[in-house]
């Protein structure tokens, strides 16, 4: 029988060859904090190799109806970890990620908080840095860190607080405010570098202006379904 694992990292994923081997290829590190693990990609219908490549590097593969907060939603209900490790595919963890998550699990207050990462892009230039900041700025004053940012949170209390919703948008918002600003910490030493495409497809500007039209248009409660129509 296999040790059951302290640490459950999960990944959604849908037609992720791109970037998936870089964001498995960080996770090999885990060990170095001696934390037993599993990974689980909660795959979402993928037409490309995103399935081959998670078995290749020995992640479980779970099935889930497409849409990101259901992937999430059927990901974390399939781990057997005390401890869940949310993580976008396109999303690479760096700094001394594993140290420090071994470090907050062992805080006994922290089973009753969640940690997020600093936000980076894999776009050093001016403008990306600048949103990132930003990004940083939301989250310490607004306690909204986004799912690019990673989330770690004990799992008998995030399934207290119902866990991730099966919304096609707005689900990392919705998690996080049930959690709390004083209850979300920042993971000393930990960046998790993510895909600037969007930005660079849309341009930086416009898809910042339309976060936070959804943003504002969410918390004026208008339904995830229909925000999702203008955010492709």
């Amino acid at each position: 029988m296999t040790e059951k694992p302290t640490l459950s990292i999960v990944i959604p994923a849908l037609n992720a060859s791109k970037t998936l081997p870089s964001c498995l290829a960080a996770l090999r590190l885990v060990g170095r904090a001696g934390l037993p693990h599993e990974i689980l990609i909660a795959d979402g219908g993928s037409s490309d190799s995103t399935v081959a490549l998670a078995e290749q590097a020995g992640a479980h593969i779970v099935t889930a109806e497409r849409g990101r907060g259901r992937q999430l939603r059927a990901g974390g209900q399939a781990a057997r970890g005390d401890w869940l490790l949310f993580l976008h595919a396109d999303t690479i963890l760096a700094g001394d990620w594993p140290d420090a998550i071994a470090g907050f699990i062992a805080g006994p207050a922290n089973r009753q908080r969640a940690a997020y990462a600093r936000l980076a892009f894999d776009d050093t230039r001016p403008a990306y840095r600048l949103i990132a900041a930003a990004a940083m700025l939301r989250s310490r004053l607004l306690g909204l860190p986004y799912g690019d940012q990673a989330l770690l949170i004990q799992r008998d209390y995030y399934r207290s607080l119902g866990e991730y919703a099966a919304l096609p948008l707005m689900e990392d918002v919705a998690l996080v405010r049930r959690i709390g600003r004083r209850n979300l910490i920042l993971l000393p030493g930990v960046t998790a570098i993510t895909s600037a495409g969007r930005y660079r497809r849309n341009g930086a500007a416009r898809r910042v202006v339309r976060n936070w039209v959804c943003l504002g248009a969410y918390f004026l409660g208008v339904p995830p379904e229909r925000i999702a129509r203008f955010y492709p």
